[in-house]
């Protein structure tokens, strides 16, 4: 804390802390910007690199409300958990994930969440999503998917799909159908996979999104 704060940084910081005084979960860059009447989010990005450098904040850049305030500026926020971020699925086509075993270990990343954003679910764990056909239920590329770690799924559901063949993960809708898994993209433009039911197991059903900034 050793640079003093311009007028505008000192009325972000403000605007944070009663946000998180209100709402219990960060605001978003856009929440900011609209806030504190900034011109652009570029402008909001710029004074929130500055409050990090100089200790007031920390930031996980790559989702959208990745804001936590440091030292004397950290409101007292109840019923946080941390959840485990592995690495990618894909919402195109599959891409290896790691496994739960693995979880655990020490350089797994982790984010602190308010537990409201996982519905009152266990052992949630989360995957950045590549790719767009989820597009249509609103998952791009780059967002925060949280799972609940589930080995069944009924149809319609969004999960985390391991497809045994491909030794590979899949973000898609489930449907079971006459002994054949259908894995529905939410995608005009992108056609489903079909895997035989005894080739393919549910990791995880979503139960919530964290948009990224992008």
């Amino acid at each position: 804390m050793i640079n003093k704060l311009s007028e505008r940084q000192e009325s972000i910081l403000i605007f944070i802390k009663d946000f998180l005084d209100e709402h219990s979960y960060p605001p978003t860059v856009r929440d900011i910007q609209t806030g504190c009447s900034i011109s652009s989010t570029s402008v909001v990005d710029y004074n929130l690199r500055i409050l990090q450098r100089d200790g007031y904040l920390k930031r996980e850049t790559e989702v959208s409300r990745g804001i936590e305030l440091l030292g004397s500026n950290k409101p007292k926020v109840q019923n946080l958990i941390t959840v485990p971020i592995l690495s990618n699925i894909a919402a195109g086509e599959p891409l290896p994930v790691n496994t739960q075993e693995n979880w655990n270990n020490e350089n797994t990343e982790t984010l602190d969440l308010p537990s409201f954003l996982v519905n009152g679910k266990e052992n949630v764990f989360g995957v950045r999503v590549k790719g767009q056909s989820m597009m249509d239920a609103f998952i791009t590329d780059g967002d925060l998917v949280l799972l609940e770690p589930v080995q069944n799924a009924a149809n319609g559901e969004m999960v985390a799909a391991w497809i045994q063949d491909n030794q590979e993960v899949t973000l898609k809708h489930f449907y079971l159908e006459n002994g054949i898994v259908r894995l529905q993209p939410a995608n005009p433009n992108m056609d489903p996979i079909y895997v035989p039911a005894d080739k393919v197991s549910v990791q995880g059903r979503v139960v919530g999104v964290i948009r990224s900034v992008n």
